[in-house]
């Protein structure tokens, strides 16, 4: 019996090598989920698949579904984001946390929901057309914070996350679910200025822009909200983003 075959829009999130010349391609596909699919002698100098089975490409790809793994029989370059990416650490690292947040997330959504994908792509686009020296942390922590508002997982940022007195308020702990009042505060919490939590609540609706200027107007604050979004992604997986350790503002 011919197994079922399809098509789909795909990112490479990450890949490792299995048997003597294929690798497991871990793809977060736009209509399909996380989908995870071998290509057979992608290692071979003479692969069909050249060099397009790799970070930061925008693929079309044709699968074979299978018991355990799919297999990637087509791929072919839609949009390639690589050389504007790769040649800068800081940019490499931002893509990478977003990919792996992205895979994490959109497994535990269960589903092919689509937004992991778009909201992913439009991310490395973004991050592909930065200008040389500019900080890619505000643009990473915009993506998060959208992932996480869409899994569910979205922060409080004004009102108290225990008691929902309306703030602003001046400190910020995960487990409670985000800014909490001087009554509700609990040990650890993190003390934060007002204005990272505005900063953090523009990027989560997508205002990078405006986001940008608060957290430029303040020594550090760009370095705080990234330790914030980071803390509560890190506490709602339950483990953490490893290339969050080698982006910048880490």
């Amino acid at each position: 019996m011919r197994r079922p075959s399809y098509r789909d829009l795909a990112l490479v999130t990450r890949t490792y090598d299995f048997a003597e010349a294929d690798r497991v391609i871990v793809l977060l596909t736009r209509d399909h989920g996380v989908v995870r699919g071998v290509a057979k002698g992608v290692r071979r100098a003479r692969s069909r698949f050249g060099s397009r089975l790799q970070l930061f490409v925008e693929l079309s790809v044709q699968l074979y579904e299978g018991k355990n793994l799919a297999t990637i029989t087509g791929a072919d370059t839609v949009e390639f984001f690589s050389t504007r990416i790769i040649g800068d650490f800081d940019r490499y690292a931002a893509g990478c946390a977003a990919l792996e947040a992205a895979e994490r997330l959109a497994v535990a959504d269960y589903g092919g929901d689509p937004f992991f994908f778009d909201a992913v792509l439009g991310f490395l686009s973004r991050l592909a057309d930065l200008p040389e020296g500019a900080d890619p942390t505000p643009g990473l922590d915009r993506v998060l914070l959208e992932l996480m508002g869409h899994s569910g997982w979205a922060p409080e940022l004004f009102s108290c996350a225990q008691c929902g007195r309306p703030g602003p308020h001046h400190a910020f702990h995960a487990p409670a679910g985000g800014a909490v009042c001087g009554l509700c505060r609990p040990p650890g919490a993190a003390r934060c200025e007002e204005e990272v939590l505005h900063a953090m609540w523009l990027l989560g609706r997508g205002r990078e822009e405006e986001a940008s200027a608060i957290l430029d107007a303040g020594r550090g604050r760009a370095a705080e909200a990234h330790r914030l979004v980071t803390a509560h992604l890190h506490y709602h997986l339950e483990g953490s983003i490893r290339a969050l350790g080698a982006a910048r503002g880490a």
